[in-house]
């Protein structure tokens, strides 16, 4: 990732211009990410996979509220150059939480998002996948530290949700997944 200070100046709609200003726009090689929700029932009861994950720009805070960088996350990860979301959707499975599914499983979950459009003009493309638990293999990873020994664990749906709500989970992509999710269920 890089950042990159440019010079902008802002037109108004009615015709007023801005002075000058700096902006800072982050930009990367592969800047698009796929979020994966993977379920399945138990008992007539919805579960969803969520993985740990360190996140050292939240560990890193010089600002209250302080952050330990360590979040519970919906699979997710980067679309490379020339290739299409859904197939990262199917890679991010298998390295992250170890199924291998095919594309034609993958549901788009909504409308794809920009997360963070003041700094990165990243897209979030949202997929769910039906899985079954007992087909799960070893994550394959790919090959970070940041992905090396994860936590995964599976919940159900509406303790996930609540665990948005009580602020146990706070990644904002994994919330708007679940929530989708539990709306289109």
């Amino acid at each position: 990732m890089d950042v990159r200070r440019v010079d902008l100046v802002a037109h108004y709609p009615d015709g007023q211009v801005s002075a000058p200003f700096p902006y800072d726009i982050a930009v990367r090689r592969a800047l698009d990410a796929v979020v994966i929700l993977a379920h399945f029932v138990e008992a007539n009861v919805r579960k969803v996979y969520l993985r740990s994950a360190i996140r050292p720009p939240c560990a890193f805070r010089t600002i209250e509220p302080a952050h330990d960088g360590l979040l519970w996350e919906l699979p997710a990860g980067l679309v490379e150059p020339g290739e299409e979301p859904v197939a990262s959707a199917v890679r991010e499975l298998h390295e992250e939480l170890g199924f291998s599914s095919p594309t034609s499983d993958m549901r788009p979950l909504g409308h794809w998002t920009f997360p963070a459009p003041g700094i990165i003009g990243e897209r979030h493309v949202f997929f769910a996948v039906e899985v079954d638990p007992r087909s799960r293999g070893e994550p394959t990873e790919d090959g970070s530290a940041l992905e090396r020994a994860a936590a995964i664990v599976t919940l159900p749906l509406e303790v996930a949700l609540s665990s948005c709500a009580d602020g146990t989970i706070v990644d904002a992509k994994t919330e708007l997944a679940l929530r989708r999710f539990a709306e289109a269920s």
